[in-house]
C-alpha cells in the first residue's frame, strides 16, 4: 500500500515538472506611484517586472492610452545599468514578438535586453516613467484625488509632501517616508483582475507640515 502511494506521488511530481517546462511565470511585479504637484496632473511610475519568456530579447511595456508619458528610463536590476529602449506601436511590437498580445495602435516601450532570457531563467527590470493624466489625478475643492484601475499584484502610492490622507478605497499600510511623505502600500487580492483604486488627500496646515518636516 505504501509503495503504491509513493509511486502515485512520484507520478504527480513528474507531471507537474513536465507541465512547468512549458511556462515559467513570475508574479513579483511591483509598481510605485509618486504623485507630483497637483496642478501638473503628473505622477511618476517606478515599475519592477520580470521577463521570464525563454529566448526573449525584448520586453514590452504599454503606455496606457489617455496618459502622456515623459522622462522614460529603464534599468537592469542585476547590474544597475540603463538599457536601450524605443517607443513603438503595437503593430511594430507584434513583428518582434508574434505570439504577444498587443493593441495595434497603442504605444509600447520596447526594451532591448542585454542578453536573452535563458530557459527557466529571468530578467529583472525597473521601468521609470512619468505620466500626465487629468482623468487619473486631479485637484478639486481643496483635495487631490488619485483614481486608477491597477492590475499589478503589489502597489504603493506616495502622496505629495505636506499632504494627509482623507480616504482610500482599499485597505492599505500607511508609512511615513524619510522625506516626510506618506506612502500607502497595498496588494491586489484579485486573480489577474483590476483593482479600482481611489485615494483622496488634503494639504496639511502649515504648522503641522512644518512639524512633520522637523522630525526627518
Amino acid at each position: 500500500m505504501m509503495k503504491t502511494k509513493l509511486i502515485c506521488i512520484l507520478a504527480m511530481l513528474s507531471a507537474l515538472s513536465a507541465g512547468s517546462q512549458g511556462q515559467y511565470v513570475s508574479a513579483d511585479t511591483y509598481t510605485r506611484y509618486e504623485l507630483l504637484a497637483p496642478e501638473t496632473h503628473q505622477f511618476r511610475i517606478l515599475y519592477e517586472v520580470t521577463e521570464t519568456k525563454p529566448g526573449a530579447r525584448f520586453h514590452f511595456n504599454i503606455i496606457r492610452p489617455g496618459s502622456e508619458a515623459t522622462d522614460e528610463a529603464v534599468y537592469d536590476l542585476a547590474t544597475g545599468k540603463q538599457l536601450k529602449f524605443e517607443i513603438v506601436t503595437g503593430a511594430q511590437a507584434k513583428s518582434d514578438a508574434p505570439d504577444g498580445n498587443f493593441t495595434p495602435d497603442a504605444k509600447y516601450i520596447k526594451i532591448h535586453l542585454a542578453h536573452t532570457v535563458p530557459a527557466r531563467g529571468e530578467y529583472r527590470l525597473r521601468i521609470d516613467k512619468t505620466y500626465k493624466d487629468e482623468k487619473s489625478y486631479w485637484s478639486e475643492a481643496g483635495r487631490i484625488t488619485f483614481k486608477r484601475s491597477l492590475g499589478i499584484p503589489r502597489n504603493s502610492v506616495a502622496l505629495p509632501a505636506g499632504y494627509e490622507i482623507v480616504s482610500t478605497s482599499m485597505a492599505a499600510q500607511v508609512m511615513r517616508e524619510a522625506d516626510g511623505r506618506l506612502k500607502l502600500a497595498f496588494v491586489n487580492p484579485g486573480s489577474g483582475g483590476q483593482l479600482e483604486v481611489t485615494i483622496q488627500a488634503r494639504r496639511l496646515p502649515a504648522a503641522s507640515a512644518g512639524k512633520g518636516e522637523g522630525k526627518q
